[in-house]
């Protein structure tokens, strides 16, 4: 498996964001690197989209019905990140890592937490939490890293699929999990609905990543 690669910022940076990216969120992905820039006063940084082939098989950590569209989800996500252990990542320089995405590729990040110590944070905004059974693997799994943003926008359980509208009490479930788990997270709620500002919301969560940092917490 291959994925096509774009680097934004310093590639010599001693920070490396990485994110699973798509079509859509390539149009605004210069926007967002200008946002994180501003949000986190200015900190020096690289960031490595990768943009995957099939975002419901790459992103997905295990095979689950399609619920919306006939689209089902695959079980790619170990996959993909064997290629960004193995290749986006494999050289030393990269220095410290943080993972995120928007939407499923949020979904993509927590779940990487979980298989290795590679990553030192995750930002997740607006996860796909709703997916099935992955609370349920938070519970009864440890993650690997020391802290996790998490966002939703406020409208987003407002929808008639019954598995969708779950969010909410999903992603409080895994605030909660991460919290007794002793990891230092963060939910954030967003105004509006899931398609709204993704660029911003996603600069929002690796921005509390870096300034965290800065701030030595």
């Amino acid at each position: 498996m291959s994925f096509d690669v774009f680097i934004y910022g310093n590639p010599d940076a001693d920070l490396t964001l990485v994110q699973m990216t798509d079509d859509h969120d390539m149009e605004v992905i210069e926007n967002e690197v200008s946002l994180i820039r501003d949000l986190s006063g200015g900190q020096d940084f690289c960031l490595k989209a990768v943009k995957v082939h099939s975002w419901n098989h790459d992103l997905s950590p295990w095979p689950a019905p399609a619920v919306f569209g006939n689209e089902d989800f695959g079980d790619g996500a170990a996959e993909s990140l064997r290629f960004l252990l193995d290749e986006v990542l494999a050289d030393s320089s990269a220095g410290k890592v943080y993972i995120g995405g928007y939407s499923l590729a949020g979904l993509f990040a927590l779940w990487a937490g979980y298989q290795t110590s590679r990553f030192a944070g995750i930002a997740a905004a607006s996860p796909s939490i709703w997916f099935p059974h992955f609370t349920e693997y938070m519970k009864n799994n440890m993650t690997q890293v020391d802290a996790v943003y998490l966002s939703l926008g406020d409208r987003e359980e407002r929808t008639r699929n019954p598995i969708m509208s779950q969010v909410g009490n999903a992603i409080r479930e895994a605030e909660s999990i991460l919290k007794e788990a002793g990891i230092d997270c963060i939910l954030e709620w967003n105004k509006g609905n899931h398609f709204k500002e993704p660029d911003l919301r996603t600069a929002k969560a690796f921005a509390w990543l870096m300034n965290r940092e800065v701030t030595g917490k």
